[in-house]
């Protein structure tokens, strides 16, 4: 008996083992709750069936039908179909063939957005507290938002002035720049960091949440300084798993909500989110002359190819052409 693949939760069942699989390849929390859900919806999709009943057949269907009766965007719907390849690859240990026959969701060629450096100056100046901070990281360094919240203290370098991103997305490692601007600020800020985990050790607290392996290998390691987010929350909460109390990482919901109301209030007439800081990274140093294969490495894009559509937004117009209409006179 294969049993209820939703209802059974218990370590053994379907959502158990998936999660456990996730968990020892690294992967983030997100990652763990997105994959659990898309295989929840593939099950009642198709009546509760259990997957190792189904196949290929059963996944090009509700692919297809994400794409075509539910109009998902392309990349939700190859998010669940990574979710499934994960499932039947390393789950159930029944790698699916290529699935030949599925609709896909149509990708838009949309432009990123993106500020002028005045601009930029302008949100991050109206931003107040630890968001603004986040802002400064996230466009010094081309960093996505979870990726500047989920940085432990031993990934700044304060004295080479350089950011180790561990676990990006495709859980890559990459290093990219700190900005000197942000050096100060940025170890005013680390030294209340301290005095706030001083506190929690001497509460009987400090624990921050750590990779499984590592934390088989470092017990320790979970209370100790460098492994301390550098964002950290305002309250602590209690591990179902551990019974520690720990502090997670600052929500990404507080810095969205500063980055998107200093936008109102400067009036721009673009929509500004946080994921605007990176994409005016990657133009601002296309604009100052650097190659494009050092931004690709910067922002951890694994194909050039995604990092060629900032060419596209430069500020001298389209594919960087000046307009013959700029050299007429007595217009």
């Amino acid at each position: 008996m294969l049993g209820d693949p939703i209802r059974n939760t218990g370590r053994f069942s379907l959502l158990g083992r998936v999660r456990n699989a996730l968990m020892v390849r690294r992967r983030s929390v997100r990652t763990i709750e997105a994959y659990t859900g898309w295989i929840k919806r593939y099950v009642k999709f198709h009546g509760l069936k259990h997957p190792a009943t189904m196949g290929a057949a059963e996944v090009s269907a509700f692919l297809t039908d994400l794409a075509v009766r539910q109009r998902v965007a392309a990349s939700t719907q190859n998010q669940a179909l990574s979710a499934l390849l994960f499932l039947y690859r390393d789950v159930l240990r029944a790698p699916l063939p290529l699935l030949g026959d599925v609709v896909h969701a149509r990708r838009p060629q949309r432009l990123p957005n993106v500020l002028s450096r005045a601009d930029v100056a302008a949100v991050l100046r109206e931003m107040r507290g630890v968001p603004r901070l986040v802002g400064l990281l996230l466009y010094g360094g081309g960093l996505r938002l979870m990726e500047g919240l989920q940085l432990r203290v031993k990934d700044i370098d304060l004295t080479r002035a350089v950011v180790t991103v561990r676990g990006g997305k495709g859980d890559k490692d990459r290093v990219t720049v700190l900005p000197r601007s942000a050096v100060g600020p940025l170890t005013v800020h680390l030294g209340r960091v301290r005095e706030l985990h001083s506190r929690d050790l001497r509460a009987g607290a400090g624990y921050v949440e750590l990779p499984t392996a590592l934390r088989a290998k470092l017990p320790r390691a979970a209370q100790s300084w460098e492994w301390q987010w550098v964002f950290p929350a305002t309250r602590t909460h209690i591990s179902a798993e551990t019974g520690e109390r720990r502090r997670h990482h600052l929500h990404e919901s507080v810095v969205q909500r500063e980055v998107t109301a200093a936008g109102r209030r400067l009036a721009l007439a673009q929509r500004v989110t946080s994921h605007t800081f990176r994409h005016s990274f990657a133009t601002h140093l296309l604009e100052d002359g650097y190659d494009i294969r050092s931004i690709q490495e910067l922002l951890g894009h694994t194909d050039v190819r995604t990092t060629m559509i900032y060419t596209h937004v430069l500020n001298r117009g389209g594919r960087s052409v000046n307009s013959p209409a700029d050299a007429l006179s007595g217009l």
